[in-house]
């Protein structure tokens, strides 16, 4: 029986498998946020706790664990990031009977009660990153490389259609199942084509095995590498010389040039000590899953599916400005380089109107 006065979150956040690569980073984000949170006033009074949950598995897996500890009345909401394969399960077991702060990077619009989709989206990631490499470095024929499910496939589909008729296009795509170490296959295709660069839609490890393969290859030279999914834990784990010519997309950075993201990477390291998992896009948004919680209950006074926030209202984040449309986020995105095992931010892609 859980203590009616603690506020118990199922946090789904990868520890296994392709994508847990980026666990300790989604772990300790979280455990920074309920620290922070349960130092003043928790959520809607209450203090949190996070229940955690194994993202890194088969997504029915998950789901019905995460079904079970709704069931049971354990937790009272669900946050992380996962991929969308999770998240299409757990809204099928689980949707509108709790909130769900849904914290990665997404396809679209989930119109599932209860669910909040926080991430970066192609038309304010992708789209502008093919746009500003189309006018800056002259890459516009594009090869997709994504893994095989729901967010590459859409993402893939989207960018397809949207690139018409920009003086961008993509002239091939290649999807393999999440998992895939040996891209031999993909990297023969490549050298045939007369491509400038590889949109990334590969997840964690895969992303690793793909450009340390691609790197090997002899392609960095001549092909550029564009993701909005590769992090600074993907760059560690391929090493420096698998970085040359990779770009990424995001709404944070560590190291991201603004006094929100400089305060929130100084209590990170004050917390957790300069050998902290990597602080990234993917570990940041799992703090702004929680705080967008602390965030739900303040102006609701509870984080219950009839809860909500007016569209329009805006908040404070280690992002900076945020502001909620229906149920999707809009945000800053930025564009970097890898610059070895860091990223440089090069330039701000997409505003928040």
């Amino acid at each position: 029986m859980r203590r009616t006065d603690v506020l118990p979150v199922a946090f789904v956040v990868p520890r296994q498998g392709p994508t847990g690569i980026y666990g300790p980073s989604c772990l300790a984000c979280g455990q920074l946020a309920v620290e922070q949170l349960n130092a003043a006033n928790g959520i809607a009074g209450r203090p949190v706790e996070l229940v955690q949950v194994d993202a890194g598995r088969a997504p029915e897996v998950v789901a019905e664990e995460v079904g079970r500890l709704v069931d049971s009345g354990r937790v009272e909401a669900v946050a992380g990031w996962h991929i969308s394969a999770v998240r299409i399960a757990l809204t099928r077991r689980i949707g509108g009977r709790v909130v769900y702060a849904f914290a990665a990077m997404h396809e679209g619009a989930d119109d599932t009660p209860g669910v909040f989709m926080l991430g970066e989206r192609p038309v304010n990631q992708l789209l502008p990153a093919t746009h500003w490499l189309r006018e800056q470095v002259g890459a516009r024929r594009w090869v997709v490389v994504g893994n095989d499910y729901v967010y590459p496939r859409v993402t893939g589909s989207v960018a397809r259609e949207a690139l018409q008729g920009t003086g961008s296009e993509i002239v091939h795509s290649a999807y393999v199942p999440l998992g895939t170490s040996d891209f031999r296959a993909v990297i023969d295709r490549l050298r045939t084509t007369a491509a400038d660069g590889v949109i990334m839609l590969l997840m964690g490890q895969d992303a690793v095995h793909f450009n340390r393969q691609f790197a090997a290859g002899g392609l960095s030279e001549r092909m550029l590498r564009l993701s909005p999914a590769i992090e600074e834990n993907t760059l560690l784990g391929g090493g420096a010389g698998a970085n040359h010519g990779v770009y990424a997309a995001a709404a944070y950075f560590d190291g991201l040039p603004t006094v929100e993201s400089s305060e929130f990477a100084r209590q990170y390291y004050a917390r957790f000590g300069a050998f902290a998992p990597a602080l990234n896009a993917v570990g940041e948004s799992c703090y702004e899953a929680i705080r967008f919680l602390a965030r739900l209950g303040e102006i609701s006074g509870s984080v219950a599916v009839s809860a909500g926030l007016p569209t329009g209202h805006f908040y404070d984040s280690p992002r900076g400005l945020l502001r909620l449309d229906g149920n999707l986020v809009d945000q800053d995105v930025y564009l970097a380089v890898a610059d070895g095992l860091e990223f440089r931010v090069q330039e701000r892609i997409a505003h928040l109107a």
